[in-house]
């Protein structure tokens, strides 16, 4: 660093105004800057007549272009051929690199540095969504820079460290993507019966058992349904089709059967066909943007009292009962927790499974990838794509007798937690990578 010689940036960078008028008739190149370092490239090309602002400047390839507005997010890099006599507005500034000091590779890796950041930071001045950044505070930011050979040394070896850090960022987005894939094999594997084949050993079928005969199970539910409607408790509900050969996608052990989600459901409902006016403070409403792909409640939102009553007309949600997402993100759903009301947003729909089916086990079936594609294919609407009520009512879902179904939850929410263990490890590894990443970039301007 003793040998570094004391420049301002004033020094290294070269306002240049080219001026130009903008004629009608004429084609003009615009371009955009990109935030986060991330580059400068052709926006579109425009005839003249549409340009608002008839007096601009040119911008020639290979000069250093800035956002006076967007800099301190990183809205700043170098011009490349793509955009070599672009028209650019006075909002953003193009500086030739003094070559007698620098290079281009030079600044383009000291930009991006964490100094640069704070640099324009510092220099950015006004209300909080209009700082603008101070041009003369800016261009007298005083630094360090080395001779142009010790420059190309010291890129070199940054370029050396940064790809290896690259490399590992790349094997950790890797393993985050095996991770996820392999949450969905084990979701395949329990509604197919694959990881309890053990457990069937150790508890064989008792035909006419609910515990480990499925259709005396489904028998059961049957029968519960049939009589909650004599007694007016329920709606009786249109016949669905019976479940063809040809539909069956893949093997279930002998004691499971094939049903229809309606099935084993004394409740599926939509959500009300409107928007509710949310509020700051209130009572708890769900819609699509309230859980996550794990079924974690983040935040509920919140509606008036007389919305939530209205809301709740056709049928109140219970603890126990499953929001799902049937716009949008299909496929994620959330269990409903205890000691919590709540009221239907937008996008979603519930379903209430008989009593004594455990929610997880039906919750794990309608989130795994053979029922989302199920739903993802009968995506209907010249909008946003939805998922109709009848076909969330009639889908076709393997289940499992009762007992298994206790089993089936216990090993998918131990693994779950194994695999929740090793993702907390990667996001521990990627910030340290990006640590690494931001101290190799602070070390070569030091």
């Amino acid at each position: 660093m003793s040998r570094w010689k004391k420049v301002k940036i004033g020094d290294l960078l070269l306002r240049s105004k080219i001026p130009i008028d903008i004629e009608d008739q004429q084609e003009y190149k615009r371009v955009t800057i990109r935030t986060k370092h991330q580059g400068v490239s052709l926006r579109d090309k425009e005839i003249g007549k549409q340009i608002g602002t008839k007096k601009q400047f040119i911008l020639k390839s290979g000069q250093f272009l800035m956002s006076k507005i967007d800099a301190r997010y990183g809205a700043f890099g170098i011009a490349g051929d793509d955009v070599e006599s672009a028209i650019i507005t006075g909002n953003f500034w193009a500086y030739d690199i003094n070559q007698d000091l620098t290079t281009v590779e030079w600044i383009n890796k000291y930009t991006n540095s964490p100094d640069f950041y704070e640099l324009c930071e510092r220099a950015s001045s006004g209300v909080t969504h209009r700082r603008y950044l101070n041009e003369q505070t800016f261009l007298n930011h005083e630094l360090f820079i080395p001779s142009i050979d010790e420059q190309f040394t010291i890129l070199r070896l940054n370029h050396q460290k940064t790809k290896l850090i690259n490399n590992l960022k790349a094997e950790l987005n890797n393993q985050e993507k095996y991770i996820s894939q392999l949450k969905q094999a084990i979701l395949q594997e329990a509604i197919a019966g694959q990881l309890t084949a053990d457990w069937r050993k150790q508890n064989p079928m008792q035909k006419g058992n609910p515990d480990t005969d499925a259709a005396a199970l489904l028998a059961k539910i049957k029968t519960e349904k049939q009589q909650l409607i004599a007694d007016g408790k329920l709606k009786k509900e249109k016949p669905l089709a019976e479940i063809a050969i040809d539909e069956i996608p893949f093997s279930i052990p002998n004691n499971w059967v094939w049903c229809r989600t309606e099935n084993i459901c004394f409740a599926i409902v939509d959500c009300p066909h409107s928007t509710p006016k949310y509020k700051d403070e209130g009572e708890n409403c769900i819609d699509t943007t309230c859980f996550d792909e794990e079924g974690i409640i983040k935040k509920a939102r919140k509606v008036d009292q007389q919305t939530f009553i209205e809301r709740n007309q056709r049928l109140e949600p219970l603890e126990g009962d499953i929001v799902y997402s049937r716009e949008g993100i299909i496929g994620q759903a959330v269990i409903l927790p205890d000691n919590q009301k709540f009221c239907l947003g937008q996008r979603v729909m519930l379903f209430r499974p008989w009593k004594p089916i455990q929610s997880k086990m039906f919750r794990l079936i309608i989130v795994s990838p053979f029922f989302r594609q199920q739903m993802t294919e009968k995506h209907k609407g010249m909008g946003a794509k939805h998922v109709n009520m009848v076909d969330l009512r009639s889908g076709i879902i393997p289940l499992p007798p009762l007992a298994e179904q206790k089993a089936i939850v216990e090993k998918v929410d131990k693994l779950m937690n194994i695999i929740d263990q090793l993702e907390q490890q990667i996001k521990h590894r990627k910030q340290i990578a990006e640590a690494l990443m931001q101290t190799v970039l602070r070390e070569a301007f030091e």
